[in-house]
C-alpha cells in the first residue's frame, strides 16, 4: 500500500481482499486526506446499501452498474461517475462483470485493518 510519502504506485503493489458483501477490493493509494480503492464485481454482485462519514467519488472503470444513492437509482456504464456526499445511504448492483474506482476523503481507516 502507498502511504503519504509515496507518489506513485504500480498495479501489482496492492493485493485484492474479499469484502463482506462478497466482492473484492484493493487499496491503491492513500494519505490521511484521500484514499483510492478499486472494487471488482462479478455479474449480479451487490455492494450492500450502507453509509459512512466520508465523501466518496466513484468512476466506472469497466462494466455496467445500477447505482442507488439516497433512494435515487441510475444505471451507469464504463466512463460514467458519481459522488456520494457524507452520510447518504448508497449501494450498487453489477449488471455485468465490472470494476469501480472509488476515492474517499478522508481515507477509510477501516479498509487498512
Amino acid at each position: 500500500m502507498i502511504r503519504s510519502k509515496e507518489l506513485f504506485t504500480r498495479s501489482g503493489d496492492a493485493e485484492w481482499q474479499p469484502t463482506p458483501d462478497g466482492n473484492r477490493r484493493r487499496v491503491l493509494a492513500y494519505t490521511d486526506e484521500l484514499m483510492m480503492v478499486e472494487f471488482a464485481f462479478e455479474k449480479d454482485g451487490v455492494g450492500w446499501l450502507h453509509s459512512h462519514p466520508h465523501i466518496q467519488s466513484s468512476y466506472v472503470a469497466e462494466g455496467r452498474f445500477e447505482v442507488t444513492i439516497a433512494s435515487r437509482t441510475e444505471t451507469l456504464v464504463a466512463g460514467d461517475s458519481f459522488i456520494v456526499p457524507s452520510g447518504l445511504e448508497h449501494g450498487v448492483k453489477a449488471l455485468e462483470k465490472g470494476r469501480l474506482v472509488d476515492c474517499f476523503t478522508p481515507h477509510r481507516a477501516d479498509f487498512l485493518a
